[in-house]
């Protein structure tokens, strides 16, 4: 297990989040970092916006899948990464 990934985990119990909730935020920011084969605090902006084009050009994803999507990456980057 990465130290991201273990401090994300550590950052959802402080808030409280559901079990579930940690399976599918991890599971987005996997799939962000498998996206580009780096890690997601490597990341720009650009980088976010080309991968939620991805999301919903691609993948062919709804607004609500987008919505979760969006979800586990503000909670990557305002509260683990800060």
């Amino acid at each position: 297990m990465t130290a991201l990934r273990q401090t994300m985990i550590e950052a959802m119990r402080q808030h409280g989040f559901a079990p579930r909730t940690h399976t599918t935020y991890l599971t987005v920011i996997t799939d962000l970092a498998r996206y580009f084969h780096r890690p997601p605090d490597t990341l720009s902006s650009d980088d976010l916006q080309r991968f939620f084009n991805h999301l919903v050009q691609e993948r062919g994803l709804s607004a609500a899948s987008c919505r979760v999507y969006l979800h586990g990456v503000r909670f990557l980057y305002l509260q683990v990464l800060h």
